[in-house]
């Protein structure tokens, strides 16, 4: 499971280190390979190949005519890149996505369990303050997650 929040530079090329907690999980499944895409927030979002398969499977299996659905296979499987950790952990982000995201050189990625995301810093830092700080949205959020079952 992905967890945490590590700060990391993207250099000029578009390149950015994988945080070593994150890659010791890619190479538990023995892999190297990501699945990058745009997500429902300004971010890039992470899936190693496994997460990634179930993922689409899930989303392929839902029905093609609802708008919802495909919208959102346009935003995560029409945007998706392969992504190869390299030997000393570096990964390359596309330009088209590093300017959906605004990525310029401060990132943050942040782990989801069995996806990571990866923000510009200051908007990571504005979306979590959003949420924290926002007493009613704490509240809104609770009902939700209490009707989820959580």
């Amino acid at each position: 499971m992905f967890r945490g929040t590590y700060e990391h530079a993207i250099d000029a090329k578009g390149r950015t280190s994988f945080p070593s907690k994150f890659r010791e999980l890619l190479s538990a499944e023995d892999s190297a390979k990501l699945v990058l895409t745009t997500s429902l927030d300004c971010c890039v979002v992470a899936y190693p190949m496994r997460a990634w398969n179930e993922f689409q499977e899930r989303l392929m299996k839902l029905p093609q005519f609802d708008k919802a659905v495909r919208d959102l296979r346009r935003i995560y499987i029409s945007n998706a890149h392969d992504a190869d950790v390299d030997s000393v952990g570096r990964l390359l982000v596309p330009p088209m996505l590093r300017e959906y995201a605004n990525l310029k050189r401060d990132a943050v990625w942040a782990g989801n369990g069995n996806f990571v995301e990866l923000w510009d810093k200051e908007k990571f830092r504005a979306a979590r303050f959003a949420i924290t700080e926002n007493e009613e949205r704490r509240e809104e959020m609770a009902q939700r997650l209490a009707e989820l079952g959580l």
